[in-house]
Formats: C-alpha cells, sequence, structure tokens
C-alpha cells in the first residue's frame, strides 16, 4: 500500500513548486514597480518580455483553433503588466542616471536606440510614433473590434446550439458523453470570446501608456538634465530623448508583436488548423487568379519609368508557384482516384471473403461453366450489355426492377453448361454447343442438313444444333438460326418470368407504393391496412406476377383491391376481381395483332371442376375435391394438345368457367408454367377470338 502511494507523494510537491513559482512571478512584477533594478536585471527582463512575446505569436500562428488557446486573455494580461512594470523600472534608471550615457538604463535600451535612430534621435521618435500608430490605430482597434463582434455573435448563438445539442441527444444521435462535452465547449467559448473583448482593452492601454510613458521620459528627463546636472538644452534633449525612445522602442515591439497574435487569433473565426494551413490552401486553392496576377505584374515590368527586375522577379515566382499547384492538385487527384479504386477493390474483395458475404444469397444468378465462360470472355460487355437490357425490359413490361443478375464462373457445372439459380437454388440448366446455331423449325419443314435433334430450353420446343458454316444456307431457307448467347439468355428470362411472383420483395412493394400520386397514396392508407396488411397486399401482387400478369397499371390494381377488399379477404378471391378489372390490359398483352388465340376446356372437363367445388352455405367455394385420375386424364390430354401447338410455333391461352380458374391453373402451372389460363369474364370487349383447339 504504501508502494502505490509513493508516485502521488512525489508529484504532489512539483504541482506545489509550480503553483508557488507562478505567485512568485507574479509578485515580482509587482516589486518591479516599486523597487529600483540594476541595468543587468533590467536587460533580463527586457529579454524574457521579447521571448513571451515571440512565443505568444508563435503560438498564434500554430494554434488549430482559437478555443485551444483559452488562456490567451490571462497570457496577455500578465505579458502587459510585465511590459509596464518594466517601462517603470526603465524610467527610473533614465531619470536617475540618463547623464551618465547610452548605457544608464541597460544594454538592451541603448542597444535599441543606436540600432534604430542610428544616432538621430529625430529619426528614433518618427520610427516610434509610427510604430504606435500602427499598433493603436491598425492592429489593436481592428482585434478589438474583431473580439467584440465575435463575443457578441457568440453569446447571441449560445441558446439555439444548446437547442442543437438537446435535439441531438433526444434523437440518438449522440449520447450523454458527447453532449457534456459539446456543452462544455460551448460554455469555454462563450467565455472566452467574451475574455477577449475585455483583454483587446489591455492592448489599447499599453499602447497609450507607453506613449504617455515616453512623454514623460522626454520632459522629465530634459528638465532633470538641464536642472540638476546642468547641461545645456541641446545636449540634455540629445541624451534623454535617445534613451527614452530607446526603451518605447524595446517595450513597443513586444507590444506589437502581442497585439498581431491577438488579431491573429480573433481573425482565425471557423477556421480550423494552423494558420499558414488555411492561408496558404485558400489562396493555394485559385491557381487562375495567381496566373492573372502574374500576367499584371509583368505587363507593370515593361511599362516605361517602372522598375523591370522585381516586378519581373516576382512575376516568375508567382507564375511558378501557380504552375506547381496546378501539377500539384493534378497530381493529388490522381492519387485520389487510384486510392478510392484501391479501396473499392478492397471493399469488393473483403466483402467476397468475408463470412457475412457468403451468408447473403443473390436473388438471380446465372452461372458459367468453365468453357462457356473462357470462350464468351471477349464477350462479357456484351453479356452485361444484354443482361441490364433484359432487366430494363422486364421493368417496363412488368412494372417493377427485378434484382440484379449476378455473373459468375463455376467449376462444378459441366464445361459446357449453365445453370439459372433463383435465391440460390438451380432451378434450370442447358447444355450449350459453342461453335454451333440453334434452329426452331415450328410448323416448317426440318432443314435437309447435318444438325441434332434437342428441346429448346426455354419453351420446350423441337430444335436443332447445327454448326456455324450452315448459317447462310439456313437463312436462305427462311429459317432464324439463334447463337449460343442467345440461346442462354432466352432461356434466362423465361426462367425470371416463371419466378416474378418469387422475385418481388416487400421493398419493391415499399418501392412501388413510395412512387404512387399522392391521391392514390390516400387510397393506400384507406385500405391498408385498415382492411388489408402490406404483406396481403404485397401476396396480391405476388399472384398477379406468378401469372404473368404485369403491375404496371398499379394504381388500377389498387382501384380494384379497395372495391372488393371490405368484403373479402382471402387474397386469391381478390385476385381474381383485380384480373377482371385488368382484363384489358390482361387480353392486349396476350393478343398478337388485335387477335387472341385460344384454347377452350370444353364441357366435360368444365364439368368435372365445377362438380369438384365443394361450398359452404353461403354459396362460396371453400374446398376444391376432384378424383386423382381425373387429374392424370386432364394432365395427358392438356400436354397432347399444348406441345403439338407449342411445336408450330402458337401463342394462345386456355380458357375456363371463372370458378374454376384458380385450381385449373394450379393444374396447369405444373405442367406448363408460361401457359395463361383465363376465364370466361377475363376474355375484354373488342377482342377477336381465334378457337385453335379444344380438350373435350
Amino acid at each position: 500500500m504504501e508502494a502505490g502511494r509513493a508516485p502521488e507523494l512525489s508529484l504532489a510537491p512539483s504541482a506545489g513548486n509550480r503553483d508557488i513559482g507562478f505567485a512568485a512571478g507574479i509578485v515580482a512584477i509587482l516589486i518591479v514597480l516599486f523597487l529600483p533594478v540594476p541595468p543587468f536585471l533590467l536587460d533580463l527582463g527586457l529579454a524574457l518580455s521579447i521571448s513571451l512575446a515571440v512565443v505568444i505569436l508563435m503560438v498564434a500562428l500554430w494554434i488549430g483553433r482559437p478555443l485551444d488557446f483559452s488562456a490567451f486573455p490571462t497570457v496577455l494580461l500578465i505579458a502587459t503588466m510585465l511590459r509596464l512594470s518594466l517601462n517603470v523600472a526603465t524610467t527610473r534608471l533614465i531619470l536617475s542616471h540618463g547623464h551618465e550615457g547610452a548605457t544608464a538604463a541597460g544594454h538592451m535600451v541603448g542597444g535599441f536606440s543606436r540600432l534604430v535612430m542610428s544616432g538621430d534621435f529625430v529619426i528614433g521618435v518618427i520610427v516610434f510614433v509610427i510604430l504606435i500608430t500602427i499598433n493603436f490605430m491598425v492592429i489593436t482597434k481592428g482585434a478589438s473590434r474583431i473580439a467584440e463582434v465575435g463575443a457578441r455573435f457568440t453569446l447571441d448563438a449560445i441558446p439555439g446550439k444548446q437547442m442543437a445539442i438537446d435535439a441531438d441527444l433526444s434523437a440518438g444521435l449522440i449520447d450523454e458523453k458527447d453532449a457534456r462535452r459539446r456543452r462544455l465547449e460551448l460554455e469555454l467559448e462563450s467565455s472566452f470570446f467574451g475574455s477577449m473583448d475585455g483583454a483587446s482593452k489591455f492592448v489599447r492601454g499599453d499602447a497609450i501608456a507607453g506613449l504617455i510613458i515616453t512623454g514623460v521620459n522626454v520632459f522629465g528627463g530634459i528638465v532633470i538634465g538641464m536642472v540638476r546636472h546642468g547641461m545645456t538644452f541641446s545636449e540634455s534633449a540629445d541624451a534623454y530623448t535617445k534613451l527614452s525612445v530607446g526603451d518605447g522602442l524595446v517595450t513597443q515591439i513586444p507590444a506589437l508583436i502581442v497585439s498581431l497574435a491577438a488579431g491573429l487569433l480573433v481573425s482565425k473565426g471557423g477556421n480550423r488548423g494552423a494558420a499558414q494551413e488555411a492561408i496558404f490552401t485558400q489562396l493555394g486553392a485559385y491557381p487562375r487568379a495567381l496566373l492573372v496576377a502574374a500576367m499584371l505584374l509583368a505587363i507593370l515590368s515593361l511599362v516605361p519609368g517602372l522598375p523591370f527586375f522585381p516586378f519581373a522577379l516576382l512575376a516568375a515566382i508567382i507564375s511558378g508557384g501557380a504552375l506547381t499547384i496546378i501539377r500539384h492538385n493534378a497530381s493529388q487527384l490522381r492519387s485520389a482516384e487510384d486510392k478510392s479504386r484501391r479501396d473499392s477493390a478492397a471493399k469488393q474483395e473483403e466483402e467476397r471473403s468475408s463470412v457475412k458475404e457468403l451468408l447473403r444469397t443473390p436473388e438471380i444468378e446465372l452461372r458459367l461453366g468453365r468453357q462457356i465462360s473462357s470462350a464468351m470472355l471477349v464477350s462479357h460487355s456484351e453479356l452485361a450489355h444484354r443482361v441490364a437490357k433484359m432487366r430494363r425490359r422486364f421493368a417496363q413490361d412488368y412494372g417493377f426492377v427485378i434484382p440484379d443478375i449476378r455473373l459468375g464462373d463455376d467449376l462444378v457445372i459441366a464445361p459446357r453448361s449453365y445453370s439459372i439459380r433463383i435465391h440460390g437454388t438451380s432451378v434450370a440448366s442447358f447444355e450449350l454447343r459453342l461453335g454451333e446455331l440453334l434452329v426452331i423449325p415450328g410448323a416448317k419443314p426440318r432443314p435437309d442438313l447435318p444438325g441434332d435433334e434437342v428441346r429448346e430450353p426455354a419453351f420446350g420446343m423441337e430444335a436443332y444444333w447445327y454448326p456455324d458454316v450452315f448459317a447462310a444456307e439456313l437463312r436462305a431457307n427462311g429459317h432464324i438460326p439463334v447463337d449460343p448467347m442467345s440461346v442462354m439468355l432466352t432461356h434466362l428470362s423465361e426462367v425470371i418470368r416463371s419466378n416474378l411472383g418469387n422475385l418481388m420483395s416487400y421493398k419493391d412493394l415499399r418501392a412501388l407504393t413510395d412512387r404512387l400520386e399522392p391521391e392514390y397514396k390516400r387510397l393506400l392508407d384507406e385500405t391498408c391496412p385498415s382492411l388489408l396488411s402490406f404483406s396481403g397486399f404485397q401476396a396480391i401482387l405476388k399472384l398477379l406476377l406468378g401469372e404473368r400478369v404485369s403491375i404496371r397499371n398499379l394504381h388500377l390494381i389498387l382501384e380494384a383491391i379497395a372495391e372488393i377488399a371490405p368484403h373479402v379477404r382471402k387474397p386469391e378471391a381478390i385476385v381474381e376481381h383485380v384480373r377482371h378489372r385488368l382484363a384489358q390490359q390482361i387480353c392486349g398483352d396476350l393478343a398478337q395483332d388485335g387477335l387472341l388465340r385460344i384454347v377452350r376446356l370444353g364441357s366435360r372437363w368444365d364439368v368435372s371442376f365445377m362438380q369438384s367445388l365443394k361450398r359452404d352455405g353461403k354459396g362460396d367455394v371453400v374446398e376444391f375435391d376432384i378424383d386423382p385420375r381425373l387429374i392424370e386424364q386432364f394432365a395427358n390430354e392438356l400436354s397432347t394438345a399444348v406441345k403439338a401447338l407449342v411445336d408450330r410455333g402458337e401463342q394462345f391461352a386456355l380458357v375456363t368457367a371463372p370458378e374454376a380458374r384458380p385450381y385449373v391453373r394450379m393444374i396447369v402451372d405444373r405442367l406448363f408454367p408460361a401457359l395463361p389460363v383465363l376465364s370466361h369474364i377475363e376474355i375484354s370487349r373488342g377482342v377477336k377470338l381465334d378457337v385453335i383447339a379444344s380438350l373435350s
């Protein structure tokens, strides 16, 4: 325990010694006012005054912000009191021993008088008056005004800043510790500028006191020299004026330095960092202004009667500095861009290698086999461009932006295959033949060329692979050969269409509702969540997209939901009503040249499905109960009819009764996801129908 207290005992005396030393220094300054001081101690005190002034100036230059030198008013008072006490001590020596020569008041006063006055006291008087004028009229007056205005505005801004701190604390942007720190800074700032306003009066008073003391020294010295020491007026004036002006100079120079430090400190304003950083940074931010200034100086150097060398030298220095700044800025810009690219690459690499990135599953992903990836390496930019174009097309057709499609390599799958994944699960794949073209004959006869039969991956149609050397001959026969990249992208497009409902997230729903017009936003607020939850609204849109019904007319969908939501809560029933309201859009999207080709379900299957619907006492359908053997027969007949039509290249829709439509769609979706299923009431007026087949 004793060992633990040893550091405290060792530190206490040093802290006490500092306090005692500081108090002794203040007492020494006061003693100098009343007791005579020998010349060598006076020289030491004057050197200390000049040194202290230089230190204050350097600190004011390098200080980061004015509040970092909050002790400046106290330091200024001590420095002013030190100069005044030394001034009084010097006055005492001048009036007592001025008749003895130039070093009567110490070597410091004598040296300044010889250095500045050059042996002529008139020159010294003029220089002294100029220094007093600069200090009193320019620096001190300006610094006092800045400090006064700064104090006033700082005090006026305290309530607003205090409210801002409380608001940030209430909003959770800062914690209690940060709030206390900012309040303390606010208090220090207000007290600092208030103190600087008062401390500036010390500087002005010091300048006035120096002028009065010098005048008293000159007048009193002349009188004492003539009366006490028998000197003539000219001898007395020469001796005492030189000493008095030398004393004024040796005290006014540190006063001028301290005044400059005060001006620098209060004029810093909101700038952060050292003074030279703010000045050079802001002046160097406009190199064109420096070039214009250099041009003006060059013109002045050529004007007759003006000296050539000074203006030409300054023009060269300024223009060189401007060009250096321009090159430096360009180099910094390149360095910043390189650093940004490196940081971005490092961040991406970190994200790829992080565990969190491994847990993040992409919504849509196209994985390429090694051989396909190498073959399409040259055309990767074209592949990315076509994928981006595909996303824009989906946004136009279906009314919402599908997620980003991630392209990547996969060494696990076959080298010439690709895999399409939705939410990390492989939903489709196909093997491409590089260097060959795919031809879908449709209703046309098969080309009489050597080729391999295959099922086209997007629609399951009969197709053939042919070497690309037969491309011209295939086009001449009226066929359209498709390159492997187009085959892959068409397959990807169809897979996305089949999974639109799975790809629409709650975030997409919010993005869509945020883009609604104000009137429809009010309608949405009336409907959700009082009649229908937002998740229910999302379920309705997902069911529509699951059947490839576009939601681009979201306002019509919202109106239809608002009509039926007070009476029906099941999303499936609401979807049927919305489809009825969107009949014109649905038929328009499926029709070709105004003609809608349909396949009728037939009376047999209509009756079978209607008899399978079980109703409650109110007549509402509550259950679908059908014999599994009938489902198997229906699937066989549907597959036979649809495959024949698909191989002919026909595009059509299956039509059934309104109440049975959802259940027929449920069966058809397992066999042909891309086949639209309509009810009779969803066929809008004015649409021309072409019945191309019937399942009965």
